[in-house]
């Protein structure tokens, strides 16, 4: 039996935790043990992690990636805190020069490079290491095992990071696993280099599971709301591009579209501005914002249209998940948007503006029979994809 660890932040809610938790529902535990080290045991995922994994204790330093810098100094940790201090006056300085719209990801590798000093190795030693999620340093740096692999959820080819201190990184690892081949070829546009590297292992969908969690009870405004209904969850930040959201709404909406309702579940940095936007346009009946939802599967279901208005992804979970539940999905021409609906047959490609949100949506809107081939495609297509792991047992026992 082979050891293997995998590596994440926490369990909130997001996609990228509820891929997560589908690869590790469906694991082979018959050959492989698995240790999971999560840097902070918290986020209403965390009864869902499956009780085959072993979950490693906290590290007190490594919870600090999940705290904010007054709370790191506030628990003595004043090397790691002067770190993210640091990192952060860095990454505006630099955010600021280069007029980079969002710096979070350039500051975010200068905090693990300053923090590494400070933060304790792993006494096992593990014949596979999986680090699942951006940015790789504690496997990269603080584990030792026989092989490492990470993964890239994203599209890298749109986000502000410094490249040479990301290859240092990057070729710490023996593989690197994209979500999708869209996915992967950003990659490969800015990392060209580690192209012997990469392979591609879609994330694990479980239609069985999201077909009963969309049954459950919940308090939901959706069910006694007979207007045109419009579902997206995502996170709250400049990557789901709610913000546009809202401006194609007022579009619609000064054009006599005033029997759409567009419901949001999800919670992020981005929510104050948001909720400035729909004040603004005065938006407050059209836009409702349901917040963190541990299960989004109920809100999907009652939709009549999902719509994810991204500015990028690597591979949306829930556009997946929405598809599984037999919905009509358009979304933005992202980079990788190729690679996550068929267009015009299971899903509905439009531009990539508030201009194009609008536009995309006043054609669903108006031509119901186009949803209802979208629907139907969906309804008779197999989205299952367990095998997808086995992919993953080739690399770990090359």
């Amino acid at each position: 039996m082979k050891n293997i660890l995998i590596a994440s932040f926490d369990m909130e809610v997001g996609g990228v935790e509820r891929s997560l938790i589908s690869m590790l529902e469906n694991f082979d535990y018959q050959k492989y043990a698995v240790d999971l080290m999560l840097y902070r045991h918290q986020g209403d995922f965390m009864n869902l992690v499956s009780d085959q994994v072993n979950l490693l204790d906290e590290i007190p330093k490594y919870t600090t990636f999940r705290k904010s810098i007054s709370e790191t100094l506030k628990d003595r940790q004043y090397g790691i805190g002067l770190s993210r201090i640091l990192s952060k006056m860095n990454a505006h300085f630099v955010g600021k020069i280069k007029g980079v719209a969002e710096p979070g990801y350039y500051q975010m590798q200068l905090m693990w490079k300053y923090a590494l000093p400070f933060l304790p190795k792993i006494d096992k030693e593990y014949d596979v290491a999986v680090s699942y999620l951006w940015p790789h340093y504690f496997v990269a740096d603080k584990v030792r095992a026989r092989k490492k692999i990470a993964w890239i959820h994203t599209d890298y080819s749109t986000i502000e990071t410094d490249i040479n201190t990301d290859l240092k990184m990057w070729n710490k690892f023996d593989h690197i696993v994209a979500v999708s081949e869209a996915c992967k070829n950003s990659f490969l546009k800015k990392y060209s280099e580690l192209e012997h590297k990469i392979i591609v292992i879609e994330n694990i969908t479980s239609p069985d599971f999201i077909r009963k969690m969309a049954n459950e009870e919940v308090e939901n405004p959706m069910v006694s709301d007979n207007r045109f209904k419009i579902v997206t969850v995502a996170r709250l930040s400049h990557a789901k591009g709610i913000d546009n959201a809202v401006k194609a709404l007022k579009r619609l909406k000064d054009k006599g579209y005033n029997d759409i309702a567009w419901y949001v579940v999800g919670y992020g940095g981005d929510e104050p501005m948001i909720k400035d936007l729909i004040k603004k346009f005065k938006l407050e009946d059209n836009l409702i914002l349901l917040g963190k939802q541990t299960n989004p599967y109920p809100y999907m279901k009652e939709a009549d249209l999902y719509v994810q208005p991204s500015r990028y992804e690597g591979k949306a979970v829930t556009v997946g998940e929405a598809q599984i539940l037999s919905k009509p999905v358009m979304i933005t021409n992202y980079i990788t948007a190729a690679s996550q609906v068929k267009d015009r047959v299971d899903g509905y490609i439009t531009d990539l503006s508030v201009e194009g949100i609008a536009d995309g949506i006043e054609k669903l809107y108006k031509t119901p029979t186009i949803r209802e081939q979208l629907s139907n495609n969906c309804n008779s297509t197999d989205y299952s994809n367990s095998y997808e792991l086995n992919k993953l047992y080739s690399v770990i026992n090359d």
